[in-house]
């Protein structure tokens, strides 16, 4: 940096748009990974000097962007739009505007718009895999604001796919780790896990993916044990827990079905955990007690572990739980059209198997005959990981 610095320095008379040296002395030290007063100082001559000058103000904006002046950054990136429209701008107008302080209704507004511009940078070039990137993270936010979409979620991923075509998108661990949060969230573990270490493997400095990994890793191990040992349940207290509950403990289930928010009967058979197939059980409900709740360092999802009449013991994964509001060990809970999932896991040495419920909402739950209501639920936050390009 410095050599290149004294070298356009050297060049200054050859400049015949000064706006230009100044901003390339500009750029050369936004290099760096922190904000820069004198690479600020160069940049805001350049623009300054030449108003229409696009690299200047794209530099501008990421350095108020280091600052952590998200609005000033965001006019920047604004601001070289009306001159020029370039996909380096649009990429980082998407990016802000997910980071800018606002209220619910304006955050769900600049995420849709977010979406829209990573759109536009993508049609300026589609074989940019970095603009594909942003398109993925603006979907995978947009996902988590707007009522969890499975088809938004497809779109995440199908630009993150479109990204890895591209030799310099594929190498950028920002891709790696965001697409494994997506597998993560999914419970597609294996891919989940061999993504944080690639991630790792391409920036060795970032101690976020590693870190993830090793979590995940630990939450699988905790999971798999908790299944093996039965939720540490033994004696009288296993043979207590694994009594079958009485029908009336389904609740609004009882009766062998319950009415949709649509209007629609919808018939319910009660069944053990062996009865259940791979995928949504539908016109099932089963019914266990809550046997051991499952540690974790993160807050999605709530895991415990059931018991049903069979003394089969089963991991629950509970999505979108308000904070505080899980179950407790003894609880009678019942699922109505269980989501079963069969965890398989291969990595480095760790072995995991077992089979789980995924419920994405908790007021399908009834937990001791009453079913929780809607101030149990609350959206799952993703956090998307943003690196200046």
């Amino acid at each position: 940096m410095e050599e290149t610095l004294k070298k356009v320095e050297t060049q200054k008379e050859t400049f015949s748009n000064k706006a230009t040296y100044f901003m390339l002395l500009g750029r050369i030290l936004n290099v760096m990974p922190d904000y820069d007063a004198i690479a600020y100082g160069h940049l805001s001559k350049a623009v300054k000097l030449d108003p229409k000058l696009v690299d200047a103000w794209n530099q501008l904006g990421e350095l108020y962007w280091k600052k952590g002046d998200i609005n000033n950054a965001k006019n920047c990136f604004t601001g070289a739009l009306t001159h020029s429209k370039n996909k380096l701008s649009l990429r980082s107008l998407s990016m802000v505007l997910r980071q800018l302080n606002v209220n619910t209704d304006q955050k769900l507004a600049n995420v849709e718009e977010s979406v829209e511009k990573a759109k536009e940078a993508v049609q300026l070039d589609i074989t940019d895999g970095m603009s594909w990137l942003i398109l993925g993270n603006a979907y995978l936010s947009l996902f988590f604001s707007k009522g969890q979409n499975p088809k938004i979620l497809q779109q995440a991923m199908s630009a993150y796919k479109q990204a890895e075509k591209d030799p310099v998108a594929r190498n950028h661990p920002d891709l790696h780790f965001n697409r494994s949060a997506v597998y993560k969230f999914e419970e597609n573990y294996a891919q989940a896990l061999e993504g944080f270490s690639h991630a790792s493997l391409l920036d060795p400095g970032w101690r976020e993916p590693l870190i993830q990994e090793q979590r995940l890793l630990t939450y699988l191990s905790s999971v798999a044990e908790m299944v093996e040992e039965k939720g540490k349940v033994r004696g009288k207290r296993l043979q207590t827990l694994s009594q079958s509950p009485r029908d009336s403990a389904l609740g609004p289930y009882a009766g062998g079905g319950y009415t949709s928010a649509a209007g629609k009967t919808v018939k319910l058979m009660r069944c053990t955990f062996k009865d259940l197939d791979d995928g949504v059980n539908p016109e099932r409900v089963v019914l266990g007690k809550v046997a051991c709740t499952v540690p974790t360092e993160e807050l999605v999802p709530f895991t415990f572990c059931m018991l049903d009449e069979a003394e089969t013991c089963v991991p629950v994964n509970v999505y979108n739980l308000a904070q505080g509001s899980g179950v407790k060990i003894g609880d009678t809970v019942a699922i109505p059209e269980p989501f079963l999932q069969h965890v398989r896991v291969s990595h480095k040495g760790k072995e995991f198997d077992y089979k789980s419920i995924r419920v994405s909402t908790p007021v399908v739950l009834v937990v001791n005959g009453r079913k929780l209501g809607r101030d149990k639920q609350v959206g799952t936050v993703l956090v998307v990981n943003n690196l200046l390009d």
